[in-house]
């Protein structure tokens, strides 16, 4: 068995008690794939971000309870803007620059595809439910596991080459935990997948030799036992490995 790529995962921060913490469910999720979580700390300095970059082969954006500073694309805050934690915003983005600058391999879920979008130049709807007319619930509530709505999913793209959306029997559908998405779609990125009101619910990459995908939902959570959310994190985390990186 070669060596197992290391993943970095950004964190989170609990503002009462002031700690750093991140579910389980993504270091398990990377693991079980093969690769070795290491946890990123909400420390926003580039130079610190370089050395912790430096040792590794992937990034993992996980989602967060906030929303991103709709400072960054140039809008000011709705009314049901969620909570902003600046030192998170700033750590996602200097991660993303440092690993643009490397071409690392990047999965970024739910929050982290959103700040992915916003580094690239994109915008994003700052609350679906009172921007986009007749779009369906997308904060599904408990529990969050459940699948709640059907994917539309374009053809020849990172998700519908994956074997289990190929082989699927039926639609392909996904958990939803979430009230902003995705509006205009940044620099080097396009869509390619959606809920049925229209949301994006997957971007990724379109230069050659760059894997950087976004997910909306949260494969995380679902990854032990649905076959699509297994085939996400197993590719990326082949992505990640030093001798595909090198063929990339």
């Amino acid at each position: 068995m070669g060596k197992r790529p290391r993943i970095g995962i950004t964190m989170r921060l609990e503002l009462q008690t002031q700690r750093f913490y991140l579910g389980r469910d993504y270091s398990e999720a990377v693991e079980a794939a093969g690769g070795v979580p290491v946890h990123i700390s909400l420390i926003p300095k580039r130079e610190y971000i370089a050395e912790v970059l430096a040792g590794l082969d992937g990034i993992l954006l996980p989602g967060s309870n906030t929303d991103v500073d709709p400072h960054y694309y140039g809008e000011e805050p709705h009314h049901r803007l969620g909570p902003v934690i600046p030192v998170k915003d700033e750590t996602d983005i200097l991660v993303l620059e440092e690993a643009e600058r490397l071409n690392l391999p990047v999965l970024a879920i739910c929050f982290g595809m959103q700040v992915l979008n916003v580094v690239r130049g994109g915008t994003l709807i700052q609350d679906i439910e009172s921007q986009v007319p007749k779009s369906y619930k997308h904060e599904q509530g408990v529990p969050a596991i459940r699948n709640s709505h059907t994917l539309k999913i374009a053809k020849g793209n990172l998700l519908s080459d994956l074997a289990a959306v190929k082989n699927a029997d039926g639609s392909v559908r996904v958990n939803s935990s979430h009230h902003q998405a995705v509006g205009k779609v940044g620099k080097d990125l396009k869509a390619i997948a959606w809920a049925k009101d229209g949301i994006i619910e997957g971007i990724q990459d379109t230069r050659k030799g760059r894997f950087v995908l976004g997910v909306q939902w949260h494969p995380e959570i679902s990854a032990s036992f649905d076959l699509v959310s297994r085939e996400i994190f197993e590719l990326f985390v082949k992505k990640c490995g030093v001798g595909e990186r090198k063929r990339n």
